[in-house]
């Protein structure tokens, strides 16, 4: 027992902690403890640092450019390479597929899928700095990819006679499908050509940190949207359902309406195609998440549904008999590079711009999951630099913009890939895919492909059950959420993208405009503060008032700084003040008349002499001159106490004021300013302004911006809230033993000049006259 209770002791003792050290201010501070000034580097050792090159330097900034060499060297052959292959041949399969899908969502012929989901690979290999992720389409891009073909190439524009056409549209028209076709190639190819131009730049540039802006919310609304207008697109797939390419603000809604107005079109071997995919995609889906821990390897039911609907489709003639859509022709091999078509760049800035920063947002924040998960770095530049030279390459094989799927990706981790070996590998079986199998495929219906499309967009649908969790947990974030994804919804997928990011930023604006604040008190018998609203046995130090405002302070809040101490203190200073001046000018005028005395005990009433000095306060002021010719009287006003004047005169029931700044982390010169002006104001009425908690780089701030003078002085700032209320006590404990607190004003009665008042409504321009006047009155 005795030994538990000697080893309690040090516990006990380590449960508090007693300080001794001085009150200290900022000027008490740096007196004791010199700061060290940083040495910003001259141009010259900048220059010799940026210019200077060895070999280990070269070498570290030829592995940056290309990380290929980074890991392949330290490459574990036996451990690694059987799990990359199986890992690649799986992804690969996956990849041939989703690449064929994912061409309808950008309105070119499904072979351009395989392209794009071989050509990325080869160059991400070499450049990439994720093992993990599979390079290749993504669904919300092809779709953003897809709005720009259809706006750019719409059906209208490739009408033609009937004795040369190849197709028809919705409205019976006949088409020249091969021409469009060929435009549309050529104008994804394009885009995809800018696009990876704008990712070279923004790598170089290294502004890798725009993707910061995308938060998690607005992603989430994004793709939810983007998972929506990618089910409509490929829901008159499913149906087999011809309608108008529409594009824009409500393109979704009209694409809908005419939708439904035409599903007495719908082929029914198309729809049960599609149906009966959909529903065992997703089953299947369903069995390797919930199993995966007992499957070693995920069931590629994509493949499968694939190759079964192949055989059913060329076994039953369903083109023939049924009508059905089917691909029809997928070219074998590969065509020969071109170059993009630079005359439309105009058209596409915008758009390219926007897809540029989504693929690489998408792209990142997958790779850095998984970078996360096997204990490596994601160098967010390099991979601004890999997607971009992987778009320019792909670009010129008619390829469209790449970035990452995440179920693929899912696919290559969870079967065991280790690096992007797995990557090249699973390139290698879409190449397999391109050279000998296209012609396989040819019968496999288009609804099938939809359906594969469908059953991936499970994920993003999922992201709806987000939403209460996030209005649980921040209203704004939820906020975002939604409206992010209903614009996205009604605008359109750039303009939904944009105006989210607009509305993200919005919400910091105000947060940070309209910050949280509040009265500070003390706990009794402890250097902590916390706001007195908030805790029972919080104390405020008597006559003192502690404000904390937790946001910096520029222009756009410095109202909200102003009104805060408003509300904290009790009273506007401003207002304080020029009724004090209004009261001393009645108080001056009646002296005047003989109806008041001045003496150095206060004033008081001739005896004899009603006193008249209780008149209203809306007395209309004349402008003679006030000339009491007597000797000078020094006299005592206290200001919380009854007058001889009627003038309502708000009471100040402090004696200081302490702005805690903990959370301030920048001022601009407004904010500076207007704190000068603050403190000034405050001063007039005998209430001292301190400062605590400041950071060290608002002091350097303060000192550029020409705040000290001789009235503000860095002995008003310290270092904490309990060096500022210690000092306090202090210097009322020395003052109340010398003399009570009141404001002394003498009286010249004897002076021929007229002593003005002027009230101030705007402070800043006329405080010095406001204190000259009280100096006058004084002297």
């Amino acid at each position: 027992m005795a030994a538990g209770e000697r080893a309690a002791e040090p516990l006990a003792e380590l449960s508090h902690y007693v300080v001794a050290r001085p009150i200290y201010s900022e000027a008490g501070f740096q007196e004791e403890n010199e700061r060290r000034p940083p040495l910003p580097p001259t141009l010259r050792e900048r220059a010799q640092a940026a210019c200077s090159c060895s070999r280990k330097r070269a070498f570290q900034i030829t592995k940056s450019f290309l990380p290929i060499l980074e890991w392949l060297p330290n490459y574990r052959v036996k451990e690694w390479l059987v799990s990359d292959i199986i890992s690649g041949v799986s992804t690969g399969l996956v990849a041939t597929l989703q690449g064929l899908a994912y061409a309808l969502l950008v309105a070119v012929p499904v072979g351009y899928g395989l392209y794009s989901a071989f050509f990325p690979i080869l160059t991400y290999f070499f450049l990439g700095t994720s093992r993990h992720i599979s390079v290749g389409p993504f669904p919300v891009v092809s779709l953003m990819v897809g709005s720009v073909v259809l706006s750019m190439a719409p059906d209208d524009n490739f009408l033609i006679d009937g004795s040369n056409a190849t197709g028809i549209n919705g409205t019976g028209t006949l088409i020249d499908t091969e021409s469009r076709d060929a435009q549309r190639v050529l104008i994804a190819s394009t885009l995809t050509f800018l696009v990876g131009i704008l990712q070279v730049i923004f790598g170089v540039l290294q502004i890798g940190f725009i993707v910061r802006y995308l938060a998690d919310p607005l992603v989430g609304g994004f793709t939810t949207a983007a998972a929506f207008q990618v089910f409509v697109s490929q829901l008159k797939i499913v149906l087999n359902v011809s309608t108008k390419n529409y594009n824009g603000v409500l393109s979704i809604i009209y694409t809908l309406i005419e939708t439904f107005e035409r599903i007495g079109t719908t082929n029914i071997a198309d729809l049960i195609a599609g149906l009966l995919t959909i529903f065992v995609c997703m089953l299947v889906k369903e069995i390797n998440d919930r199993f995966k821990h007992k499957i070693p390897i995920p069931i590629p039911i994509e493949v499968i549904v694939t190759i079964v609907a192949t055989g059913i489709s060329y076994a039953a003639d369903l083109e023939k008999k049924y009508n059905a859509g089917i691909v029809k022709s997928i070219p074998r091999g590969f065509l020969p590079p071109e170059p993009p078509d630079v005359s439309l760049f105009s058209q596409m800035i915008a758009a390219s711009f926007s897809i540029a920063i989504v693929a690489y947002a998408i792209a990142v924040s997958v790779g850095k999951v998984y970078a996360t998960k096997y204990d490596y770095a994601i160098d967010g530049n390099q991979e601004f630099i890999a997607f971009g030279i992987s778009n320019i390459f792909s670009g010129a094989f008619s390829c469209f913009v790449a970035t990452t799927a995440l179920s693929r990706t899912a696919v290559q981790e969870s079967t065991g890939g280790k690096t992007q070996v797995a990557g090249i590998i699973s390139a290698g079986i879409v190449l397999i895919a391109i050279v000998a199998l296209g012609k396989l495929l040819e019968p496999l219906q288009k609804s099938v492909l939809a359906a594969v499309v469908i059953a991936n967009l499970k994920g993003m649908f999922m992201q709806v059950f987000d939403v209460p969790r996030l209005w649980r947990q921040n209203k704004v974030d939820a906020m975002i959420w939604v409206f992010t994804c209903v614009a996205s919804i009604i605008l359109g997928l750039d303009l939904g993208l944009l105006a989210g990011l607009l509305f993200g930023l919005l919400t910091v604006v105000l947060r940070i405009q309209f910050p949280s604040w509040g009265g500070f008190g003390n706990i009794p018998g402890t250097d902590i503060y916390k706001k007195v609203k908030d805790y029972k046995n919080v104390v405020e130090p008597e006559g003192v008032k502690i404000l904390k405002f937790s946001s910096p302070i520029f222009y756009a809040n410095i109202d909200g700084l102003k009104s805060s101490l408003k509300s904290t203190v009790g009273f506007d200073a401003v207002k304080v003040y020029n009724k004090r001046l209004k009261a001393l000018r009645k108080i001056q005028k009646l002296i005047k008349k003989g109806k008041l005395k001045a003496t150095k005990n206060g004033i008081i009433s001739e005896p004899g002499i009603t006193n008249e000095a209780f008149e209203t306060d809306e007395e209309p002021e004349d402008n003679e001159d006030l000339q009491v010719p007597t000797k000078e009287v020094e006299i005592q006003v206290d200001w919380n106490s009854d007058l001889p004047v009627k003038v309502n005169i708000p009471k100040v029931p402090i004696h200081s004021l302490i702005l805690d700044f903990g959370a301030v982390t920048f001022l601009d010169i407004v904010a500076v300013r207007s704190i000068k002006t603050i403190i000034r104001e405050f001063e007039r009425i005998d209430v001292r302004v301190y400062f605590a908690s400041y950071q060290d780089n608002l002091i350097s701030q303060l000192e550029r911006s020409a705040f000290f003078d001789d009235i503000v002085r860095k002995d008003i700032f310290f270092l904490t809230v309990h060096d500022a209320v210690l000092y306090i006590r202090n210097q009322k404990t020395c003052s109340d033993n010398q003399d009570p607190i009141f404001e002394k004003i003498s009286l010249m009665q004897e002076s021929k000049e007229p002593i003005e008042f002027t009230e101030t409504t705007r402070p800043d321009d006329e405080l010095d006259v406001q204190e000259e006047a009280m100096r006058r009155l004084a002297s």
